[in-house]
């Protein structure tokens, strides 16, 4: 694999567990040693230098804070290995803490704190090296769900403040979208599509981003396309003259569909019939998981419409919000 991250960006590594994410942030710390290739930052390959040569901060998803230390001198632990002066060593922290809003908990211990604090403390110590690059693997990944929310934004405001170059890894889609400026997707070791949360989202360049990126994920329908445009599959008809090439005609085709892109159709428009198996009433939004046969989906629709179990809907998408795959790569 090959990529940039530009000076102060933020550049997502997104995938699921075991892709390679945190090997691939271990490989750029100098943790690990990679087969080959290189690693550069700024005009210097770093490839060849221990970790502490390498001026990068590694925050861990354990927070690996020292618990017989408090919190100032969890803050100022790498500048004391590196000699730094005292007077220097106290500015630091004392700026970090106020950054993250910590700076009445410095004389407690990582025990007598809660879990969102000991992670603002793990990125302070962090922020306290200024180093040219900060390494975050999945951070947010202990914390509870509202928690994890609210991180994201301090996080993204944070990075505002700072301007700092970050590599962050996550196999959350929501803090991808929420924090990325540059987002690059990975499964199975290799890259699948680089670009920012808008083009991740609204043009996959393949069926494994389209499911991924997204919640609920992207419906995938397949079916083949006749001489004159019509997409047919699973009791779904939609007319697709208008995007597909004649090339396509009679050819296996996957459509794509997401949840919120489907609405409501007219009985004589081309449409996708099918019956409503569960219905999730979120308050703003209804969730409706609808069965067809082999063909199980997903519409998220508004939250006065009346739909119960069984009943029979048809639904339809405008042509422009449609994804269009063959043989998994997206044609438009």
């Amino acid at each position: 694999m090959s990529f940039e991250v530009a000076d102060g960006e933020f550049c997502i590594l997104l995938g699921p567990s075991g892709c390679g994410k945190t090997t691939l942030l271990r490989a750029v710390a100098g943790l690990e040693q990679p087969s080959g290739g290189g690693i550069a930052i700024g005009d210097q390959r770093v490839d060849s230098l221990p970790p502490r040569e390498r001026d990068v901060a590694f925050v861990f998803q354990s927070y690996a804070l020292y618990p017989h230390l408090n919190v100032a001198e969890n803050l100022g632990f790498s500048l004391k290995l590196r000699g730094a002066p005292q007077e220097e060593i106290r500015r630091r922290v004392a700026d970090a803490a106020q950054l993250l809003e910590i700076h009445d908990l410095l004389a407690r211990k990582p025990q007598e704190l809660s879990g969102g604090q000991r992670q603002r403390v793990a990125v302070g110590r962090a922020i306290v090296r200024q180093p040219r690059i900060f390494l975050f693997d999945e951070p947010l990944s202990n914390l509870d769900a509202a928690l994890r929310a609210g991180m994201r934004v301090e996080l993204a405001r944070l990075h505002q403040r700072l301007r700092a170059t970050i590599v962050y890894v996550t196999h959350d889609q929501a803090e991808a979208m929420t924090l990325g400026e540059k987002i690059i997707v990975l499964d199975k070791g290799k890259i699948q599509q680089i670009g920012t949360p808008a083009e991740i989202y609204h043009r996959p360049v393949n069926t494994f981003v389209a499911t991924f990126v997204g919640g609920p994920q992207m419906n995938l329908i397949e079916g083949t396309v006749d001489g004159r445009g019509v997409f047919t599959g699973d009791g779904c008809r939609i007319d697709l003259a208008s995007l597909l090439a004649k090339e396509h005609a009679g050819k296996p085709l996957t459509v794509g569909i997401r949840p919120e892109d489907l609405r409501p159709a007219a009985w004589n428009d081309c449409s996708i019939e099918s019956e409503v198996e569960i219905v999730e009433d979120l308050g703003a939004d209804k969730f409706v998981h609808l069965r067809r046969g082999r063909l199980a989906l997903i519409a998220r629709m508004p939250p006065h419409l009346s739909l119960n179990r069984g009943d029979t809907v048809r639904l339809t998408s405008e042509a422009r919000k449609l994804h269009l795959f063959y043989e998994g790569r997206r044609v438009s």
